[in-house]
């Protein structure tokens, strides 16, 4: 019998696919929405748009009780998980190309892993620990490459680099976070309640900053497909993943997501993706693997002595 977290690779495989897709074109329509309403306008109208879809399914559901019982845990979890990193990463995109940041966030596995390890008490083996090394020796090398070799736009490209593994740490936090305070719950209740917490707590900058001239319709456009498809559909499906296939392997969707990421900004806004940045980006995802322990998971698999 599976335990939680480990159920067979066939029952969440095509959602951890869809979720990748999804979370990869966020990139993309937080560049367009946050060039016109500014980043954290753009993040709260993603937030409360994404409450405003999910709200009648949730209630729709009966999921109702479950969030009011668990109401602090799952708002708070909506600060940690939503209205910090998008904030961080929506400023990002201002000033990094948005294959880049898709690039920095997945090193959002890594972070998991070592939060999970200090927090949770996960073990983490010799080969593991290798992977740490490796990934994060491949965000070293993107951010000490010149400019013109990682897709940097202005001046504070490295500030924007910072703020892309600041957010990567919430998402690795918050994922240890939901497995220790949040099992159990509806992922229905959890993802309307997590972008509940994150709406009121970007209700404020989103007035103060609000743009003097009204965006057009392109820019709310952006805003309509990342508050229902990248945010209220994906976060059913992240916590639908974290319940099914533990946190480790719901986090390393995000080294699939940048595949997406890359070929959006390529396509529809004539973004130049150099070796140096797919050199470092496989280093990543290789680092991501090892420290995931996706390699060691297909070894168990072939030797089901081992497991004994």
């Amino acid at each position: 019998m599976n335990s939680p977290g480990t159920q067979p690779v066939s029952t969440w495989i095509g959602e951890f696919i869809l979720l990748a897709a999804l979370w990869g074109a966020s990139f993309l329509f937080m560049r367009l929405g946050a060039a016109e309403f500014g980043p954290l306008p753009m993040v709260g109208l993603r937030v409360g748009l994404a409450t405003v879809f999910l709200w009648p399914i949730m209630m729709r559901q009966g999921h109702w009780p479950a969030l009011r019982q668990h109401w602090r845990p799952i708002m708070l979890a909506g600060l940690l998980n939503s209205a910090i990193p998008f904030a961080l990463f929506a400023w990002a995109v201002m000033h990094i190309q948005t294959g880049l940041t898709s690039i920095l966030n997945a090193t959002v596995p890594l972070f998991g892993a070592l939060v999970a390890w200090i927090w949770l008490g996960d073990r983490i083996n010799r080969l593991r620990w290798v992977g740490l090394a490796l990934g994060f020796l491949g965000v070293a090398l993107l951010a000490w490459q010149a400019p013109a070799g990682t897709g940097f736009k202005t001046d504070h490209a490295h500030w924007a680099i910072a703020a892309c593994l600041v957010a990567s740490g919430f998402y690795g936090v918050s994922a240890s976070f939901t497995r220790r305070y949040l099992t159990g719950i509806p992922p229905l209740a959890t993802a309307t309640g997590s972008q509940l917490g994150a709406t009121l707590g970007m209700a404020l900058p989103t007035v103060w900053l609000w743009p003097a001239t009204m965006p057009g319709l392109g820019a709310w456009a952006a805003i309509a497909a990342i508050a229902v498809l990248c945010t209220g559909i994906a976060y059913i499906l992240y916590f639908r993943l974290i319940a099914h296939a533990g946190p480790s392997r719901a986090l390393a969707v995000t080294f699939i997501a940048p595949v997406f990421a890359v070929f959006y900004g390529m396509l529809f806004l004539g973004e130049v993706v150099t070796p140096w940045m797919m050199g470092c980006a496989l280093v990543i995802v290789c680092g991501t693997m090892l420290s995931t322990g996706l390699i060691r998971a297909r070894q168990a698999r072939a030797t089901p002595a081992e497991r004994a």
